[in-house]
C-alpha cells in the first residue's frame, strides 16, 4: 500500500484503491493521472502558522504571497510563527512586510483566538470536516476556501473538494475542454463521481496546470 496522506488521526488512505477508483470513474481524470504520475503532495503542520499562511495567500498570486509570508516569518527570527510571536509584532512592521490592514486584523483575531483556546489545533484534528469548517469560519477573515486548504494540506483529509478555488476551476476548464471557466456548482457536480477521494483529484487538477498544455 502506497500512502499519499492520512486522515487524522489514524485512518490511512489506500493510494492504489483511490487511483483505481478515480480512473474508473472518469476517463479525463484517468488521463491526468497517467500523464502526471505518482502523487507527491506536500503537507504542512496543523498549526497556527499554516492557517496564518492561508490568510496571507488570500487573493494574491502565489509568488507575491510567498515573499510576504517569508518576510512575516522573519519577524519571528525565521522560526515557526506562533500566536505569541505574531502578536508581539507592531502594526507598522506588519505593514512593512506587505500585509494589508485587513489581513493584519484577521491574523490578530486568529492569534488571539488561538491563545485563548477558542481555536485548539489539536482538537481540530479530532473533528470531522463539517465541524472544522464551522469552527474556523466563525473566525473573522477565515472563509470556506481557507478552511478547505487547511483540511487538505494540514489535516490531510481525503475527500475535500475546493469548488471555489480558481486554480481548480481553470484546471477543469483545461482538462475537459470547456469554453468558459466552470462555476463552483458545475465543478461540484462533476466531482461527485470522484468521492471519496476528491482531495487526490484536486491535487491532480492543480498539478495539471503546471504540466504540458496537451496533457
Amino acid at each position: 500500500m502506497t500512502i499519499c496522506w492520512m486522515h487524522q488521526p489514524l485512518i490511512v488512505l489506500p493510494m492504489r484503491k483511490a487511483i483505481r477508483h478515480l480512473k474508473q470513474a472518469d476517463a479525463v481524470m484517468a488521463r491526468l493521472i497517467e500523464g502526471i504520475g505518482p502523487c507527491r503532495i506536500r503537507f504542512l503542520d496543523p498549526a497556527f502558522e499554516t492557517l496564518a499562511k492561508s490568510i496571507v495567500y488570500q487573493q494574491l498570486s502565489g509568488k507575491v504571497a510567498s515573499v510576504i509570508f517569508e518576510r512575516l516569518k522573519a519577524t519571528a527570527n525565521g522560526r515557526k510563527l506562533t500566536p505569541k510571536a505574531f502578536l508581539a509584532v507592531d502594526t507598522e512592521t506588519l505593514r512593512g512586510v506587505g500585509l494589508s490592514r485587513q489581513k493584519i486584523e484577521y491574523l490578530r483575531g486568529l492569534a488571539q483566538s488561538s491563545q485563548s483556546g477558542e481555536v485548539n489545533f489539536r482538537a481540530l484534528q479530532r473533528m470531522d470536516d463539517a465541524e472544522v469548517l464551522k469552527v474556523l469560519t466563525g473566525i473573522k477573515g477565515i472563509g470556506v476556501w481557507t478552511v478547505h486548504m487547511f483540511l487538505i494540506f494540514a489535516l490531510r483529509r481525503p475527500d475535500v473538494m475546493p469548488i471555489g478555488d480558481l486554480g481548480i476551476r481553470a484546471a477543469v476548464r483545461k482538462a475537459y475542454g470547456m469554453e468558459a471557466v466552470p462555476t463552483p456548482v458545475e465543478v461540484g457536480e462533476l466531482a461527485e463521481s470522484w468521492r471519496p477521494y476528491r482531495t487526490l483529484a484536486s491535487w491532480y487538477l492543480w498539478r495539471s496546470l503546471e504540466t504540458d498544455a496537451n496533457l
